[in-house]
C-alpha cells in the first residue's frame, strides 16, 4: 500500500462537552481546548479528532446536527474554531471535524420544513410513510420503534437512532448534493478531514418488510435492514468522488458490521475512506452495539484472536484505525483489564499492546491518564439515552433491578463521557461550576496535574510511548511494518512487525502470573521491560511487556 501522510498521526478524540470549560458554565468548550493545545502538543498529538460542535439541541450530544453550517453556542463561535484550526497548526496538530450525515436533528429547518409542508422539497430530504400505525416493526438502535407519528397526519417519520434523530433519505439526489456543497465547505476552511458517523446506515432496506422478532418488545432490530444494504456502496462511491478526493483528506469511517471480505471496497486503494474503526474485538463482550445489556463472557486468548484477525484482515485490504476507548465505549482499564484497573504495570500494558498495532493510533481524552469507568447508584443518573433505553430493555427482557444496573454501568457511554480531571481541585480543575455530567471519585489521585509530575505515571508513560513511535530506533518499523501473530502463552498477546529487513517482536502478559515464552535467536530488547530477557530466554513479569528487534537478512 502507498504510504499517506495520516499512516504516521497520533490521534486524539476530544468530547468538546467535557474537556475543559473556560467561561466557568459547567460546560466544555472550544477556548478550553484552545487552552489545552500545549498539553496536546508535549503529548505528542498531531491529529485532533473533535466530536460534534455543530448546533444541537444535544439530545444525543451533538450527534443530532440542527445546523451543519453553525455551531452550537456552549461551545463557542466560529471563530473560535477557525483560531483553533490556526493555532493547532502552528503546534502542527491538524483538526478532524465530526461528520454525521446519516441523520439530523428534529429540530434542523430542513425537518421543520419537511413537517410544516408535505409539498416542499424538504419532505423528501427525509423517510416518511403514511398510514396508521408504523409501517414495520424495525426497532432502532436506541429502542422503540424506529417510526415516529407526525403529529395531525397519518403519517410517519423513520429514525435509526433516537426520535429526535430523522434519518436523511440519501436515495434523493438532491439531498446528496446539499450534503457534498456541505462537506467540500468544510474541507474549504481547512481541516484534515473527517470521521464519520454511522455511514453505513445510510442505504435502506427498500422493501421496508417485517423482520423476524428479536426481542420481548416484539420488535426486530433495525441494522438487519438498514446496515451494509446492497446499494451502499454506489452512495458511498458519490460521496468519495464528489467531496474527498477534491481535497488531500483523511476519512475514518464508523462501519460497525462490515464483514472482513468487504473491506476492500472501504478501505483499499481505490476504497471509500482512508481507514474504518473495526469494533469485533471492542464488542468482545457484548452480543451486538445495539444489544450491550447482553454479556458475553471472554478470555485474553478471545481477546488476542479477535485482534489478531481483524489486524490480518485490515492488513490485507489497507490501513487500520487502531483504539481501545472513544465516546461510545467504556474505559479501557476497567473493560479490558478488570481487577487490575488501577495497576500502572497493566494499564501501560494495555495501551503499548494496541499502540503497536499495525495502522494509525487512536487515544480518547482521560486514557492517557489510566481514567476508569464510575459507579451510578440509580438509572435516573444516567444522561446518554443508549444507557437509559438498555436499562429498560434489560429489565423488560427479565433481569433485575440490580443487574441492569450493574450492566448498565460496566457499559454506559456516559463512563468515557465524564469531565476531563485537569487537577485534584474541585470539579478536577474542569469548571469553576458544577460540571454537566457527574465525575468520577478518583480525580483527586487521576489527574493530568498530578500525573505531569510523575515520571512513573500512565501520562508520561503515553508521551514516552508515542515519541518511541514516532522517533525510536525502529519507529519505520512500528508504523509501516506487517503485522503477523506470534504464538504465545494464554495470558499473553504477542506479535511481530516486519520492515525493510527489520523485524519488532512484541509480547504482552495480562496474566497475574509470570510468563515464559520462547523467543527466536539474534532478539535484542529495545523497549519495555528489558531485564525479562536473561540468556535468550523471556521471563515475563506480571502485567509487563518487552519489544525486541533483529535485522534479517
Amino acid at each position: 500500500m502507498q504510504q499517506k501522510w495520516w499512516q504516521k498521526e497520533i490521534v486524539y478524540q476530544i468530547y468538546p462537552k467535557s474537556f475543559y470549560d473556560s467561561n466557568g458554565d459547567g460546560v466544555g468548550d472550544i477556548r478550553g481546548i484552545l487552552e489545552k493545545l500545549p498539553y496536546l502538543r508535549d503529548l505528542g498529538v498531531t491529529l485532533l479528532w473533535l466530536c460534534p460542535v455543530y448546533r444541537s439541541p444535544m439530545a444525543d450530544n451533538g450527534y443530532d446536527v440542527a445546523d451543519y453550517n453553525a455551531l452550537a453556542p456552549e461551545f463557542g463561535t466560529m471563530q473560535d474554531l477557525e483560531e483553533l484550526i490556526a493555532r493547532a497548526g502552528e503546534m502542527g496538530i491538524r483538526i478532524l471535524m465530526d461528520l454525521v450525515i446519516n441523520h439530523t436533528s428534529d429540530e434542523h429547518p430542513w425537518f421543520q420544513q419537511a413537517l410544516a409542508d408535505p409539498q416542499s422539497p424538504c419532505h423528501d430530504y427525509y423517510i416518511f410513510k403514511t398510514g396508521k400505525r408504523p409501517p414495520n416493526n424495525w426497532r432502532s438502535v436506541f429502542g422503540g420503534s424506529v417510526w415516529e407519528k407526525v403529529p395531525g397526519r397519518d403519517e410517519y417519520y423513520f429514525h435509526s437512532f433516537g426520535k429526535k434523530q430523522p434519518d436523511l433519505n440519501w436515495e434523493n439526489p438532491a439531498l446528496r448534493r446539499e450534503l457534498y456543497k456541505m462537506v467540500n465547505g468544510w474541507l474549504d476552511k481547512g481541516i484534515a478531514g473527517f470521521r464519520v458517523d454511522a455511514i453505513n446506515f445510510i442505504k435502506k432496506d427498500q422493501t421496508w418488510a417485517d423482520r423476524e422478532p428479536d426481542g420481548a418488545d416484539g420488535l426486530a432490530k433495525c441494522t438487519k435492514a438498514c446496515r451494509n444494504q446492497p446499494g451502499l456502496g454506489a452512495f458511498l462511491a458519490e460521496l468519495r468522488r464528489e467531496t474527498f478526493d477534491r481535497h488531500d483528506c483523511v476519512t475514518v469511517a464508523e462501519t460497525a458490521g462490515v464483514p472482513y471480505d468487504k473491506l476492500g471496497a472501504f478501505i483499499g486503494e481505490d476504497g471509500y475512506f482512508s481507514m474504518v474503526f473495526d469494533f469485533h474485538y471492542a464488542d468482545l463482550d457484548i452480543a451486538s452495539g445495539s444489544e450491550w445489556f447482553k454479556r458475553i463472557p471472554w478470555t485474553i486468548p478471545d481477546l488476542n484472536e479477535k485482534i489478531m484477525c481483524s489486524q490480518t484482515a485490515l492488513q490485507q485490504c489497507g490501513w487500520a484505525a487502531n483504539f481501545i476507548e472513544n465516546h461510545d465505549q467504556p474505559r479501557a482499564t476497567t473493560k479490558y483489564l478488570g481487577a487490575a484497573q488501577n495497576d500502572p504495570d497493566a494499564v501501560k500494558t494495555l495501551g503499548a499492546m494496541y499502540f503497536f498495532l499495525r495502522g494509525t493510533p487512536f487515544i480518547y481524552q482521560g486514557q492517557e491518564l489510566g481514567m476508569v469507568n464510575f459507579a451510578r447508584t440509580s438509572p435516573a443518573q444516567f444522561d446518554d439515552i443508549s444507557s437509559i433505553d438498555q436499562y429498560d430493555r434489560a429489565i423488560q427482557e427479565g433481569l433485575t433491578a440490580e443487574e441492569a444496573l450493574h450492566i448498565v454501568n460496566l457499559r454506559s457511554r456516559d463512563n468515557a463521557r465524564t469531565p476531563f480531571p485537569w487537577t485534584a481541585e474541585q470539579y478536577g480543575g474542569f469548571s469553576q461550576a458544577k460540571p454537566w455530567l457527574a465525575m468520577t471519585e478518583e480525580f483527586p489521585a487521576c489527574n493530568a496535574a498530578a500525573q505531569q509530575k510523575d515520571s512513573a505515571s500512565v501520562l508520561a508513560f503515553y508521551r514516552e510511548m508515542i515519541r518511541f513511535r514516532q522517533e525510536g530506533p525502529c519507529s519505520r518499523t512500528l508504523i509501516w511494518g506487517d503485522i503477523t501473530p506470534v504464538a504465545s502463552s494464554p495470558d499473553v498477546i504477542a506479535y511481530r512487525r516486519a520492515y525493510e529487513g527489520e523485524e519488532v517482536w512484541c509480547w504482552f502478559n495480562f496474566g497475574a502470573a509470570p510468563a515464559r515464552e520462547a523467543i527466536p535467536a539474534g532478539l535484542e530488547p529495545v523497549w519495555g521491560d528489558t531485564a525479562a530477557v536473561q540468556d535468550g530466554a523471556l521471563v515475563l513479569p506480571p502485567h509487563r511487556f518487552v519489544l525486541m528487534r533483529r535485522t534479517v537478512r
